[in-house]
């Protein structure tokens, strides 16, 4: 009796502890939709077979701009998970299996640069594509783990190519974090190596 009381104890921390996160992330959910505008939705005259690019691989996160903890969970966008990114001229999508796609609009490119880590996960150095876009009147980076890690150099130069340049009034996002130390790089005098 004693050991069925202990295990039921045990379980019932458990289930409070999966509460409370549960709990939090709907709180941080709340807060972020008042934040953050709603992520902009795939143009459908955009097919899939008339894409420029495409690479299968992990959707990783979307956090704040060089802030690679803050995980935007809002508007169901905080789960990684399998997914397509393909590139477009008018912009890029984000395929998700099982979950919200989204678009990323051409204009509203900033930066792209490889990193080691987004989100709490750690790919290794240069495992991770990080676009950063403007969403609304905020800057926030989108991580992506390709299954082809030979195809970042291209994907890195085609979405510098589609940025704004400087002199159209965008600017660039840093190709550094401070946060977390890692080796950032993007290609061709829009960054540094570190």
């Amino acid at each position: 009796m004693e050991r069925f009381l202990l295990t039921m104890l045990v379980l019932a921390f458990f289930a409070l502890l999966v509460w409370l996160m549960w709990r939090g992330w709907r709180r941080k959910a709340r807060h972020q939709s008042a934040q953050y505008p709603p992520f902009p939705e795939v143009p459908e005259q955009l097919d899939a077979s008339a894409a420029r690019d495409t690479a299968t691989g992990v959707y990783v996160a979307t956090t704040s701009a060089g802030r690679w903890q803050d995980r935007i969970v809002a508007r169901g966008v905080g789960m990684s998970g399998p997914a397509t990114l393909r590139r477009y001229s008018a912009g890029v999508v984000v395929d998700r299996d099982g979950a919200p796609d989204f678009f990323i609009p051409a204009e509203s490119l900033v930066d792209a640069r490889l990193s080691k880590g987004m989100a709490g996960k750690v790919m290794g150095v240069d495992g991770l594509l990080v676009i950063t876009w403007r969403l609304g009147d905020q800057l926030v980076d989108t991580g992506f783990r390709a299954e082809d890690k030979a195809a970042y150099e291209h994907w890195l130069r085609a979405l510098l190519a589609m940025a704004p340049s400087e002199q159209d009034g965008q600017g660039h996002a840093a190709d550094s974090d401070p946060a977390t130390g890692s080796e950032q790089r993007t290609i061709e005098g829009r960054g540094h190596e570190r």
